[in-house]
């Protein structure tokens, strides 16, 4: 059977959420040397300024020292924008999710929150690789500011996209819905099935998010799912390291750049 990976990934890391994780990413390491990609948030909801915490970017620095990726998710995550004037954008923005900040959001201030959160990276030191738009949605003027920065993939769902030109790789995810009970319970069952589905796939992607660690059977969800994988010979990953293994065994290596 080809190798087969996986990609732990903590959406919405922000001092506000740290709290969230601590216990969950203390027990991972626990069960050895198994790479994570965190998602941060520049200004989480406008309250919650990683860049001025100075133990979160400690710790930041130090997961990223021990093989960890950084990747920026949104700037502020949550969407700001005026109201919605259309039923597709009310279904989008209000039932679907309350907090897809790069949807509404016309060219120029994509341009900006983009360039101001590239910023932010660079005086850490940190490299441009992955950028992820909370809810996963990129409206059409976000789109296009996207293929003007330096980062290299984004992604939603299903898919990671090689940047400028958003070249699809086939990149499933499990992901919960964790707000409500049953919609706890529905995650289970969606989850599972979707994991079966995608046995067969080279690299398959685990979204957690902070409210996943506030319940019980989310969180032990997780726990018990990295457990099955690693046994089942599955190879814990980053989504920067699949993306440049992949390229390099297909022949393009050119395409990522290989000193990040």
């Amino acid at each position: 059977m080809a190798e087969r990976e996986f990609a732990l990934v903590l959406h919405d890391i922000a001092p506000t959420t740290w709290e969230d994780y601590r216990a969950f990413v203390e027990e991972i390491d626990s069960m050895g040397q198994i790479p994570m990609t965190w998602l941060v948030v520049p200004d989480f909801h406008h309250r919650s300024n990683t860049f001025e915490d100075t133990a979160l970017l400690d710790l930041l620095h130090q997961r990223r020292a021990r093989g960890d990726e950084l990747a920026l998710h949104g700037f502020y995550h949550c969407d700001d924008a005026p109201a919605p004037r259309t039923p597709r954008d009310y279904f989008m923005r209000r039932l679907y999710t309350y907090e897809g900040e790069f949807y509404p959001l016309g060219y120029d201030e994509a341009f900006q929150r983009l360039e101001r959160g590239a910023a932010l990276f660079r005086a850490q030191g940190w490299p441009l690789e992955g950028f992820v738009a909370p809810a996963w949605l990129l409206g059409e003027g976000a789109r296009h500011a996207l293929k003007t920065q330096a980062f290299i993939y984004t992604s939603d769902p299903g898919h990671l996209y090689l940047l400028p030109d958003y070249t699809p790789i086939k990149a499933p995810s499990l992901v919960w819905s964790a707000r409500s009970r049953w919609r706890r319970g529905m995650s289970w069952v969606v989850n599972e099935r979707a994991r079966r589905r995608h046995r067969h796939a080279p690299l398959i992607r685990l979204g957690l998010h902070p409210v996943d660690m506030r319940h019980g059977l989310s969180r032990r969800y997780w726990l018990e799912t990295i457990r099955r994988l690693l046994a089942e010979g599955y190879r814990p990953t980053t989504k920067i390291s699949w993306l440049q293994r992949h390229y390099q065994r297909h022949g393009q290596a050119a395409a990522i750049p290989s000193d990040f």
